[in-house]
């Protein structure tokens, strides 16, 4: 290890990282004889925890001050699992049996730090990956970061992103956004309707936080609209008194996945009607090839579409242009005033902007090149884990992966 670190201390010496013209003062140079992993969100604690059950010790890296920041400081309050808690649990720890069918958010946070006291899961809080590269003359990965006041270099034989696919909010540049008098949030900032009592909101997005706020702005007495600019396919949450994804995974075990969608298409049309009449459009191919082609997310319907047919929540087309004061123009000329608008516009990834290589990982969107259920494995021990657009379960089976081909190298 010595070695390792008089070789890095040599290197960094010359680096633009660590020079003196850097305001960044290098502190310390840290040898980690495990796996190293970047972000403690389920997917980090999943990878963690799967490792410590084969006697592997990892280190876990988080920016916030607390695991699952997106859960604990981005999420809405009203927020439950969208899937039955069986489908989300991470591996190896299910959840209490007396946890609702789709646990809350409080539950589903609840059992994250239960997780991770069960697992011994202690991560870095408060450090920043401002970079992570693979240096090839030692064989190891250089992983700095950042504080307010210091800098680390981490080094490790094996690197595991678990940043995900929601690291960073997406925000669409629309004309007139700084001629907007009224208040325009996303959604990660969005707790309660609460604030919004009697006014007009204007939500941006038809996915499931699009959909669910509109839902929650009704209930705290707010008149919401919705933009919807794309096809969508919106699905009951339970079908025959069984869950929708339950269902639909259990089908795959028989059918094709044509036949299961048609089914899933004709069983929506018989509980939710023709969602084409409300401006809800549906794509051409059905939501589970959909997903699988392009990992978009069915909406799964938890009351937004009875408000709209009863007219409480207006579907809107996309947005052309903000005015001044709180005018909206929308792409078919029509104008409306809102005092507030929330962009339900999602997440992505923010990978390229601190990993240092070009192979696993697209600079485009931040997700692996090669697709689930083979993107979780890179070169020279780079590892991804919660990046398969297949949410909680995805991230555990690609965890338990990792796990077990780094235990390999330990036995």
């Amino acid at each position: 290890m010595d070695s390792y670190l008089k070789e890095l201390q040599g290197k960094t010496s010359h680096d633009p990282y660590f020079n003196h013209h850097n305001k960044m003062i290098m502190n310390k140079c840290v040898f980690v004889n495990g796996p190293v992993i970047v972000g403690a969100g389920p997917s980090g604690l999943a990878a963690a925890a799967c490792l410590t059950s084969k006697g592997v010790q990892s280190l876990v890296l988080e920016r916030s001050n607390c695991i699952a920041s997106l859960w604990q400081l981005k999420t809405y309050d009203r927020l439950s699992l969208h899937l039955p808690k069986q489908f989300c649990e991470l591996p190896l720890m299910p959840f209490p049996h007396d946890f609702p069918t789709y646990p809350t958010k409080q539950q589903f946070i609840k059992y994250l730090e239960s997780y991770a006291i069960t697992f011994n899961i202690r991560p870095l809080f408060n450090q920043t990956v401002v970079s992570a590269c693979y240096d090839r003359n030692l064989g190891l990965w250089r992983i700095r970061t950042d504080t307010t006041t210091s800098s680390t270099e981490f080094v490790t034989r094996w690197l595991i992103v678990a940043t995900g696919e929601n690291a960073e909010a997406v925000v669409p540049d629309i004309e007139g956004m700084e001629e907007f008098d009224g208040s325009i949030m996303h959604t990660s900032l969005y707790k309660s309707g609460e604030i919004f009592k009697r006014k007009k909101v204007l939500v941006v997005g038809c996915g499931n936080s699009g959909m669910e706020v509109c839902l929650d702005l009704c209930n705290h007495h707010a008149t919401p609209s919705l933009v919807v600019r794309d096809t969508v396919h919106v699905l009951p949450r339970e079908m025959l008194g069984k869950s929708t994804f339950g269902l639909s995974m259990w089908l795959l075990k028989w059918l094709p996945m044509r036949l299961v969608d048609r089914f899933l298409l004709i069983t929506s049309r018989l509980l939710l009607g023709d969602t084409s009449r409300l401006g809800l459009d549906r794509p051409e191919i059905g939501p589970l090839e959909l997903k699988n082609l392009s990992g978009k997310t069915p909406v799964l319907d938890v009351g937004t579409l009875a408000k709209i047919k009863s007219g409480d929540i207006k579907v809107c087309p996309g947005i052309k242009r903000l005015l001044k004061h709180h005018t909206v123009e929308f792409v078919n000329g029509q104008t409306e005033e809102y005092d507030a608008i929330i962009l339900a516009t999602g997440y992505k990834s923010n990978v390229p902007s601190w990993l240092k290589e070009k192979e696993m990982f697209s600079e485009k969107d931040g997700l692996p090149k090669r697709p689930f259920p083979n993107g979780w494995k890179g070169e020279c021990g780079l590892y991804a884990v919660g990046f398969t657009k297949r949410g909680l379960l995805g991230a555990s089976i690609d965890a338990k992966k990792i796990a077990e081909h780094i235990h390999q190298y330990f036995q």
